[in-house]
């Protein structure tokens, strides 16, 4: 019964279902049918619009073709006026410019530079289109006379503006460099900015337009005057100062230098001069009037300064004029080192300028000719110098090697900066200095080795001798002139080295690896050149003191001589830095020195073995106390008192007249004579004072032990 039931429900829902089904398909047939009909509705509606749009662009199209032709048309026919505009304006750029161009560009640069434009580009358009047109011509003729007209105008500008620097300016940049350290940077301004920038601008049109280069030709013309001009304004300035005490700085920099800490001083010229003047005068007239006596006085310290000024105010009563002349030559030497920096200075400033307005590929030769005529006119006068040096040397005046010490070290401190300031020029040009540098040490290498020669080959003349054993002018020169290498020692052994290698090795000196030799050798080869000259000059001067001695007929005078010179040579070595460099390659210069001073000593003293010797112990008479002297005995006490008398009066009157000038020496050489002298009279005059030996006692007793010392204090005392 139930499942007739449930078989009965699933069959009314199978059909129940089947009956949606179909409702479903009906519906859906139906909508497609619809949607069949809307899509023919659509289809026919584009189909209408597409035909209208073809009918619309039949009739659109040509209209549009026809105004695009049109507006071409539009277009061509401006374009062709404004072509005939742009050549009927190159037909008026003659009648345009004429005016501003024959008025030329004082004053109105840009605008005159603007018309050269137009009249480039009509000369351009003329050649391109219409070559046979007289305005061809008549452009090419305006072009011509523009560009002249701005040639000239830099000549002026260049001309009218270019000034020489003033001496006082110079120095001030150099003493901005080299002393001053805490002062303003000086800068040099050659040329106004406004002057400079239409300079600028020329050169640049020019270059690119003008196709014409000869205004670098006049650039360098007109600075290497102005650079020419400058320096010897600068020489100019020294000589008018040489007699005076003219104001050399500004008074920025002079008030400056008052509070401002300044680098060391190199060693004026003045100095030297000096030296050289003494080395020079001493051999022709002698200060005192004595051929080969020398006045320097080695004591009290043996200053070199003090001596130097000493000698000098001697000279100067002597022989005023030629110390006026010296000055003069101090100031010539003073400018000429002063010039040598001030071309390097200058010269770097010309460059900065010249790269301003010269195109850089043409920089570097322009450069090499603006400075051709101050450089050779620095390197002629150089030459002079070494010609003047070499003709003194072959005077055997050796002190003119004085004069080429200080302007060497300055050439060689120089050298670094002027090869960068040179650089890129001409070979021959950046081998001036370098020559003129090897000229100076081939020179002074000469110079330097004929003096030692001739301190060994020196006369030996009485009339060449001081008569009273003095220091001889030969030590005193050789000495001063030692002394004048301390502050060239780096220049001097160069000077040595050039001789060792050129003549030692014979090995060819190149100028260009030459010009600053010591920089090839490390310092302490250096100082050993140095000391073998100076230890070689000592020598070939102690053996000429010791052939000179041999000239005075008293060995005791010869002893003092050689006691004074070699006291006066140790000293001034003591004092000095020229022990220190003797001892490079002589052990104890001093104590060997030291040595030959007491032998001297000794070889005095033998003198007054005839005083001496005959008060001796060995030498009294023997006799018995309170006995009666025999005729014999009395006569031998009355012999050695005379020979005393007789010896101690001769040898006094004779040695007061000698000269040992270091009061130190002096006094020691007195006492040890009073000791030895007045120790031995002593015992002799207490022993036989009182015994009667004559009548007559004060014919044989004149002097007690106080007065004997009183004489030998004035020993070397002419005035006592």
């Amino acid at each position: 019964m139930i499942a007739s039931e449930d078989a009965s429900a699933r069959k009314r829902h199978i059909e129940e279902k089947l009956r949606q089904e179909q409702e479903t398909l009906l519906f859906i047939r139906e909508s497609l049918e619809k949607s069949d009909q809307l899509t023919k509705n659509m289809v026919s509606i584009l189909s209408s619009f597409e035909s209208r749009l073809m009918q619309l662009e039949n009739s659109i199209i040509p209209v549009h073709k026809q105004t695009e032709n049109l507006q071409r048309l539009q277009d061509n026919v401006d374009k062709t006026l404004s072509c005939l505009d742009h050549v009927i304006s190159y037909y008026h750029v003659a009648k345009d410019t004429e005016k501003i161009i024959k008025e030329g560009p004082a004053g109105r640069l840009e605008e005159y530079l603007n018309c050269m434009a137009r009249i480039q580009k009509a000369v351009e358009y003329f050649q391109d289109n219409n070559p046979d047109s007289p305005e061809l011509n008549r452009v090419k003729l305006l072009f011509e006379k523009g560009k002249e007209s701005l040639e000239s105008e830099f000549r002026n500008l260049l001309t009218r503006n270019s000034k020489a620097v003033p001496p006082v300016v110079i120095l001030d940049l150099l003493a901005g460099d080299d002393e001053i350290e805490t002062v303003d940077d000086v800068s040099l301004e050659h040329l106004p900015e406004n002057i400079l920038q239409d300079l600028i601008c020329i050169s640049m049109w020019l270059v690119e337009f003008g196709r014409n280069l000869d205004f670098m030709n006049v650039y360098y013309q007109i600075r290497s005057n102005q650079l020419d001009r400058s320096i010897k304004g600068l020489k100019e300035h020294f000589r008018k100062n040489s007699s005076s005490s003219g104001v050399l700085y500004s008074p920025a920099i002079q008030n400056k230098r008052k509070d401002t800490p300044s680098k060391k001083a190199i060693k004026r010229p003045g100095t030297i001069r000096k030296a050289q003047k003494l080395l020079k005068q001493y051999s022709q007239h002698g200060l005192d009037g004595k051929k080969g006596v020398s006045n320097l006085t080695p004591t009290e310290g043996h200053d070199h300064e003090l001596r130097v000024k000493h000698l000098s105010d001697t000279l100067t009563e002597k022989h005023g004029s030629a110390v006026g002349k010296e000055d003069m030559l101090d100031s010539e030497i003073d400018s000429y080192i002063h010039s040598i920096s001030a071309f390097i200075k200058l010269a770097q400033s010309e460059y900065q300028l010249l790269t301003e307005i010269i195109p850089e590929h043409h920089q570097k030769r322009t450069f090499d000719s603006l400075i051709q005529e101050a450089l050779d006119g620095l390197m002629v006068e150089g030459e002079s110098i070494v010609s003047t040096a070499r003709r003194a040397i072959m005077r055997h005046d050796y002190s003119a090697v004085l004069t080429i010490f200080p302007i060497l070290k300055h050439l060689k401190q120089m050298k670094q900066e002027f090869d960068q300031v040179l650089q890129g020029t001409a070979a021959s040009t950046k081998n001036k200095l370098p020559v003129l540098i090897t000229s100076m040490e081939m020179t002074g290498a000469k110079a330097l080795e004929e003096f030692a020669d001739s301190i060994k080959n020196d006369p030996d003349k009485e009339y060449n001798m001081p008569k009273d054993g003095t220091v001889h002018e030969l030590t005193s020169n050789a000495i001063l002139f030692l002394q004048q290498l301390l502050d060239f020692q780096d220049t001097a052994s160069a000077m040595l080295a050039s001789q060792v290698l050129g003549d030692t090795y014979n090995i060819p000196l190149d100028p260009r690896e030459t010009g600053s030799s010591t920089s090839n050798y490390n310092s302490e080869f250096s100082k050993r050149l140095l000391s073998n000259y100076i230890c070689k000059i000592l020598g070939n001067l102690q053996l000429n003191l010791h052939s000179k001695a041999k000239v005075y007929e008293d060995a005791a005078l010869g002893a003092v001589f050689l006691l004074n010179n070699f006291n006066y040579i140790l000293k001034s070595l003591e004092k000095s830095e020229l022990i220190q460099l003797v001892a490079v390659t002589q052990r104890h210069p001093d104590k060997t020195y030291k040595g030959h001073i007491a032998e001297q000593l000794q070889t005095y003293q033998r003198s007054w073995f005839k005083v001496t010797t005959p008060i001796t112990e060995s030498n009294m008479p023997t006799f018995q106390p309170g006995t009666k002297l025999k005729d014999k005995e009395r006569q031998a006490i009355k012999d050695r008192f005379k020979a005393f008398n007789d010896g101690l009066e001769e040898l006094c009157k004779i040695q007061k007249s000698w000269a040992i000038p270091d009061k130190e020496q002096r006094n020691k050489i007195r006492r040890a004579q009073k000791e030895n002298v007045t120790g031995a009279y002593r015992v002799f005059w207490q022993r036989y004072s009182n015994v009667p030996f004559t009548k007559n006692t004060e014919k044989y007793i004149k002097y007690r032990v106080e007065q004997v010392e009183e004489m030998i204090e004035k020993l070397f005392d002419t005035s006592a």
